[in-house]
């Protein structure tokens, strides 16, 4: 029997690629779920796109400040030495190449790591916002999202016919069933939840995929 992973463990095996040491910028849904482990490490320091450098953990009920929130919108605490600052500010930080990495979620991400993550066709609101700055800017970029779509559609496609964020920028791919890496060659299936083979993937996935002797059970 599959287990699928839920959003909590997608972000904890995130958690287990980065390098001590980061500047990590966290988007909104699943990625914001790593700022509960985190931002309790001095390995790391989470960045929100809104204006914080030291981004906390969630807040809890009691520590709630009305004006302090995440990219997300979620209730927020700072860690000891935090710093916010405007807009303008922020993306600087992002555009200027100080940002190690980033984990963000997508609608479809295509085989070369073309990411689509703002919008849907025949949705007439809503806005790119960060999105294609991170894309463009951030050299590490971790994707977290469902493997399929609620009608069961994959999100993992040889080409997005979505709007696009950006251009080739995904590095590794994290969701419910698998992990890939984007690689020259083309996606590389290198985890998948137990009692998944490489085959059972490449049947939910809209893309080629590859493997070779270093693929292994996805474990958090």
């Amino acid at each position: 029997m599959v287990t699928p992973l839920d959003r909590g463990r997608i972000a904890a095996r995130v958690a287990k690629d980065l390098r001590p040491g980061w500047y990590v910028n966290l988007g909104v849904g699943i990625p914001l779920l790593l700022a509960d482990t985190l931002a309790r490490s001095q390995d790391f320091v989470l960045h929100s796109e809104n204006g914080i450098l030291g981004l906390g953990p969630e807040a809890a009920e009691a520590e709630r400040d009305p004006d302090l929130v995440d990219a997300g919108g979620r209730f927020t605490t700072l860690t000891a030495g935090a710093s916010m600052f405007d807009s303008a500010t922020s993306f600087a930080m992002l555009r200027g190449g100080h940002i190690d990495a980033a984990v963000i979620g997508a609608y479809q991400v295509s085989q070369r790591g073309d990411l689509a993550n703002w919008n849907v066709p025949g949705r007439k609101f809503g806005g790119i916002g960060g999105a294609a700055d991170i894309g463009a800017s951030v050299p590490n970029l971790f994707v977290t999202m469902t493997h399929t779509s609620r009608d069961g559609e994959p999100k993992i496609v040889r080409e997005c016919t979505y709007p696009l964020t950006a251009v080739r920028a995904v590095t590794r791919v994290y969701t419910d069933l698998a992990v890939l890496t984007v690689t020259e060659r083309g996606l590389r299936l290198d985890e998948a939840v137990e009692g998944m083979t490489p085959r059972d993937v490449q049947r939910v996935t809209g893309a080629p995929l590859y493997w070779d002797d270093t693929f292994r059970t996805l474990t958090v």
